[in-house]
């Protein structure tokens, strides 16, 4: 069993920046694919941005592409989500899901586990 922490998100204003991160357990995390996801009440979960096992390989949104960016630190079992010049239309829950089999996908099915969640609200 992998747990899964998010933390960091928080209120902001429109323009300003906020780093997420995401901590999973497990003596094997430098093997696990790390999606980052975002879901508003009443809607589905939306991909934002995932890195694969050996991080040479990351994908983002479109809507979020040039603004965004997702590293992993081993040492710390941690992928961070960097998130810049943030707009109103990025409040959401952002999630973090982990595929220990190490593939990295833009599907939520993609992912065994998820932590809880962490709120992101931008003000305009």
């Amino acid at each position: 069993q992998v747990q899964v922490v998010e933390s960091g998100g928080g209120l902001v204003q429109a323009g300003g920046s906020l780093r997420l991160a995401c901590t999973a357990s497990g003596r094997t995390f430098s093997r696990y694919a790390t999606g980052w996801f975002r879901q508003a009440a009443g809607k589905e979960r939306e991909f934002v941005a995932h890195i694969s096992w050996s991080g040479a390989s990351t994908d983002y949104a479109d809507s979020v592409k040039g603004r965004f960016t997702i590293v992993r630190d081993d040492a710390e079992n941690t992928v961070h989500l960097q998130m810049n010049n943030l707009r109103a239309e990025d409040t959401d829950v952002y999630y973090c899901g982990v595929n220990p089999s190490g593939r990295a996908t833009i599907q939520c099915s993609g992912y065994d586990y998820w932590g809880q969640g962490t709120q992101v609200t931008v003000s305009s």
